[in-house]
């Protein structure tokens, strides 16, 4: 069906005094005795445009602007008094109806209240931002990596073993429930692969094997955690970019990080200012100023610590105690960067009992040489590491963790045939999303959420 993109009239006067087709949803609408008005949305832009129809010499549809429905307009387009551009209207042809029933009547709804309608939400000024927002900032992490000579590279979904040793993997079976089998082994023996398989928590591993051929690369694709985490923060299926650079240390690859969210968010800032400016008025007051601080000020580096130092001579009574071993906590994190630092802060060097067993150990025997990158608001939205080259010492770290070596052959070879020191980290999209958006939970940044106990 030949029409025009809403988007494309608004940004080229040459469609001014010219007769045009434009397809959309009506998102509002008023009728007086001789006139009508539509406000038309096609998703190509967050502005809608408002239709004009004269009553007296143009017949429409009865139903034609009820709200929801889809909508064939064709007229001419010419500059309103608002300084924008409208259509005064010649044909209207209905391309979808949508009955009284329609839920999205009032102007204004609970962000938790759309969540029950997922499949609608998308038709709300709200995720109408959020969406093309998302879809330019996947644009722009794209961008940077590509014009920086590295290599995308593809990584399994269905993987056998579990990058972060956790026991967090969704379980890939073709059996199901079965009492035909002795033991778990004997189960899997006879399962689609012959072996235990899961959906991957993340593409580091087989990232590291593309490093060792490509130098650099990064990867984009879904995620999975069956973590038992009700929060804002989290979900059960996301997005996550995670760069491994061959020949690179702990502080190179924290530049690497910090260019990079910078960088991206300079683009969505220019490519974006109706969005962002939505959610400046509507979601986080000062989110442009937050973003702008951003792109201007290096970000904090602090060592953990001296982090739990802070927190300990803060003063505050925290809910979970600190102490100098313990993983930082969100209301820690959201201190550090909300009331010391006022900005992004990469916390460095956790100690080894609480980080991952693929993170390079520090010549102190306690420590590894690890980054979370915390932002105000979000907390962490960055995992990094220099990964452990030593073959040695990867086999101790994971002999304490009781993890399996054969499940992780492919992985130690790299350690013997010319390891380089490397490093890499991973991104939440979501989350990076929700800092540059101002929404403060994470199933309103993502189309469908997957959550515990909900799928949908």
């Amino acid at each position: 069906m030949k029409h025009t993109d809403i988007k494309c009239i608004f940004e080229d006067p040459s469609f001014l005094g010219q007769d045009v087709t434009v397809c959309g949803w009506v998102r509002t609408s008023r009728e007086s005795k001789t006139m009508a008005f539509a406000e038309l949305n096609d998703g190509t832009s967050l502005k809608h445009i408002q239709i004009v129809i004269d009553r007296e010499n143009l017949e429409y549809p009865q139903t034609a602007l009820r709200l929801g429905t889809a909508l064939r307009v064709v007229g001419e387009a010419v500059a309103s008094r608002q300084g924008s551009v409208e259509i005064n209207a010649k044909e209207i042809e209905i391309l979808g109806e949508c009955p009284l029933e329609y839920p999205l009547q009032k102007k204004r709804h609970t962000l938790e209240y759309l969540r029950t309608i997922p499949h609608l939400r998308t038709r709300t000024n709200t995720f109408n931002a959020v969406f093309r927002v998302r879809s330019v900032m996947a644009g722009a992490i794209h961008n940077y990596f590509q014009s920086r000579n590295y290599t995308y590279v593809n990584t399994p979904i269905i993987t056998g073993s579990d990058c972060e040793g956790a026991g967090e993997m969704f379980r890939v079976t073709t059996i199901g429930y079965s009492n035909e089998y002795k033991n778990e082994e004997e189960y899997y023996e006879n399962d689609f692969f012959g072996r235990k398989a899961g959906l991957s928590v993340s593409g580091q591993l087989e990232g590291e094997v593309a490093a060792m051929a490509f130098g650099k690369i990064y990867t984009f694709g879904p995620s999975f955690r069956a973590e038992n985490s009700n929060t804002p923060r989290h979900v059960a299926e996301f997005w996550h970019i995670e760069p491994e650079v061959a020949f690179a240390d702990l502080y190179d690859i924290i530049g690497i990080a910090e260019d990079m969210i910078k960088t991206v968010i300079k683009e969505v800032m220019d490519k974006c200012p109706e969005e962002l400016q939505f959610f400046n008025n509507h979601f986080e007051k000062g989110l442009l100023d937050k973003l702008n601080a951003i792109i201007s000020e290096d970000f904090e580096v602090l060592d953990y610590t001296k982090a739990i130092e802070i927190l300990k001579e803060s003063g505050k009574e925290f809910v979970y105690p600190v102490e100098w071993g313990s993983d930082l906590q969100t209301e820690h994190e959201r201190y550090i960067t909300e009331e010391v630092f006022k900005k992004p802060v990469f916390v460095t060097n956790y100690p080894m009992e609480i980080k991952s067993f693929y993170m390079k150990q520090n010549p102190d025997g306690k420590t590894v040489a690890a980054t979370d990158l915390l932002v105000p608001g979000v907390g962490e939205i960055i995992g990094c590491s220099e990964r452990e080259a030593d073959l040695e010492k990867l086999l101790d770290a994971m002999k304490k963790r009781g993890m399996n070596e054969e499940d992780y052959t492919d992985y130690l070879e790299l350690r013997k045939f010319g390891s380089v020191p490397h490093s890499g980290f991973g991104l939440g999209f979501e989350r990076i999303l929700m800092y540059v958006t101002g929404i403060s939970n994470i199933r309103d940044v993502i189309l469908y959420p997957r959550t515990v106990g909900y799928v949908r």
